[in-house]
């Protein structure tokens, strides 16, 4: 009986020849990360274990969800962080954007074993790693110890084939993926994503895909590595594939051009329609950004909509580069000055609006569209706002007419 993907890389990361779907492993890690929010909880947990980290080298801790700190007591949870990494010596400390980009920019290699103390962190299997968030606590031990115990998840498949039509992005597929599924579907699933739609799409694309699996409960995503994705890195890895009698428990096939713009409508992800049934729902502010779609691709995109027009009176439209080399790209090929002629405000890389920490906060009864991953009530403010979540195409094209639109129309 063969493996999947992650059977193999939780097989080797164990020391084993072999796994199977149920049995508990104790897995080598390669990179224990941590960011501003969750990082002082991990901490302390550190602090009563009695140990220093295992490696200070293999822990990433990055400042992203609340940067610059706009508050008092955040800057005194960034003080908090900054003397630990000094004590710990730990060299990966960063501020250049969103962590998982981050992760995937610098660090992440094809074949490992990744934790990080946000649900999110499945983003990293686009790279043909395993990649899963764990809690604070955990994170806690895998500092200490180098090590976690996973016990080793069914997986599923899901073959996406075809080309995707005009306006329709990796973010429509994962959308429309995770509205038929539901947001339970893949309750601790390793959710396998192939077919030549995979194949020939970017990287960045794949790591869309790859981020909203844990929106359909998913332990992790991940997606085999291939050449495009070694030149995507610029680094080496163990290259990790399934087998052909791999076992999974559930397969979907999915033609993508059958899919049309998609959009999750309040308050839950898995609540997706086409855009075309939410069309004149009007919006106070469209954002761009974050760990699901802050990548120059999704600011390219944006930019050519918004090139030579206006933004609504009624919108404010944020832009955030999910890193600063995606910040520099984009300002060297001159997207976020379109974006800023539009009417568009720029923000520094990270998180901001995602979490309703700053940079954009609603206030009771605001609609925002977004291309983040999650629209639940109060994630960006007050909880009688509206969170609608689509691609950066979508969100531009709103942010021009004020209200929810399909992109078709302006592209």
């Amino acid at each position: 009986m063969g493996l999947t993907i992650t059977e193999r890389i939780l097989a080797n990361a164990s020391h084993k020849s072999e796994v199977t779907s149920g049995d508990v492993v104790i897995a080598d890690v390669d990179i224990v990360m941590a960011h501003d929010s969750t990082a002082p909880l991990a901490i302390e947990g550190l602090y009563r274990i009695g140990k220093k980290v295992f490696d200070p080298k293999k822990i990433v801790i990055i400042f992203d969800h609340f940067f610059p700190p706009p508050s008092v007591n955040a800057a005194r949870l960034h003080q908090k962080v900054r003397n630990f990494v000094t004590e710990q010596k730990i060299s990966n400390f960063l501020t250049n954007g969103v962590c998982h980009q981050i992760l995937v920019e610098e660090f992440v290699s094809p074949g490992n074993v990744v934790v990080g103390a946000d649900s999110h962190t499945c983003t990293e299997g686009a790279v043909g790693a395993f990649s899963t968030g764990l809690g604070s606590t955990d994170i806690a031990g895998a500092m200490a110890t180098g090590k976690c115990w996973f016990k080793i998840p069914d997986s599923l498949r899901f073959n996406l084939s075809g080309l995707p039509g005009k306006g329709v992005y990796a973010k429509d597929v994962i959308l429309n993926i995770v509205g038929d599924v539901g947001a339970d579907g893949a309750l601790y699933k390793a959710v396998e994503f192939t077919g030549d739609y995979v194949e020939n799409t970017s990287v960045s694309s794949r790591l869309t895909l790859c981020n909203m699996a844990v929106e359909m409960g998913a332990k992790n995503g991940v997606i085999e590595a291939d050449e495009k994705t070694r030149k995507f890195l610029g680094r080496e890895g163990k290259i990790f594939k399934s087998d052909k009698d791999a076992v999974y428990e559930d397969e979907y096939e999915i033609e993508v051009g059958r899919i049309e713009p998609q959009v999750a409508c309040p308050p839950t992800v898995d609540n997706v329609k086409p855009v075309t049934s939410v069309e004149g729902k009007k919006v106070d502010q469209a954002y761009i950004g974050t760990c699901t779609n802050g990548r120059l691709e999704d600011i390219e995109i944006a930019a050519k909509i918004l090139k030579g027009k206006r933004i609504a009176s009624n919108v404010r439209l944020l832009v955030i580069p999910a890193s600063t080399k995606i910040y520099f790209d984009a300002f060297n090929k001159g997207y976020l000055q379109e974006t800023i002629k539009s009417g568009g405000i720029i923000c520094n890389p990270g998180c901001g609006p995602c979490v309703g920490r700053h940079e954009g906060v609603l206030a009771e009864g605001e609609t925002c569209i977004s291309t983040q991953n999650r629209n639940f009530s109060g994630r960006m403010g007050h909880p009688k706002a509206e969170i609608y979540l689509a691609s950066s195409a979508t969100v531009a094209a709103s942010a021009l007419a004020g209200e929810i639109v399909d992109p078709r129309g302006y592209i």
